[in-house]
């Protein structure tokens, strides 16, 4: 994923009809502020649009961000595009309106980080830096 040398590189994206974007913008801003290199997808992106996107800007990490109740599906269908792909090196996350009994299901998918709505953003912030330094 990210070296030294390279700027930690992060798509923040939102899928599907979701047309609430304040928490995108203010994590997106947020890990900006932390130094990081956000890329923000605008609404309605369908995964097709955000896997270009992610590949495009040869970016790090996918953040998908959803406030409809539809994250375990669409999540799904990301995971299967990106297996389908042949695209490892993007490690995933997901945040908005997650149930916790959602959570195993998300882990299952492959999903490496979740974020219900009220997660601290330094959480976020640590997260992402720390598995940066894994990869």
């Amino acid at each position: 994923m990210a070296d030294d040398k390279k700027r930690i590189k992060i798509l923040i994206a939102k899928p599907g009809l979701d047309g609430h974007d304040r928490g995108a913008k203010v994590v997106a801003q947020a890990l900006k502020e932390a130094g990081m290199e956000v890329i923000y997808s605008g609404l309605h992106k369908r995964i097709d649009q955000i896997i270009n996107i992610a590949i495009q800007e040869d970016v790090d990490f996918i953040g998908l961000s959803i406030m409809t109740g539809a994250h375990i599906p669409i999540t799904q269908k990301l995971m299967n595009k990106l297996k389908e792909k042949g695209i490892t090196d993007k490690m995933v996350f997901v945040g908005g309106v997650i149930p916790s009994m959602d959570i195993p299901k998300l882990k299952e998918l492959g999903v490496g980080g979740i974020f219900p709505g009220g997660t601290p953003l330094q959480e976020t912030i640590e997260f992402i830096k720390s598995k940066a330094q894994k990869a």
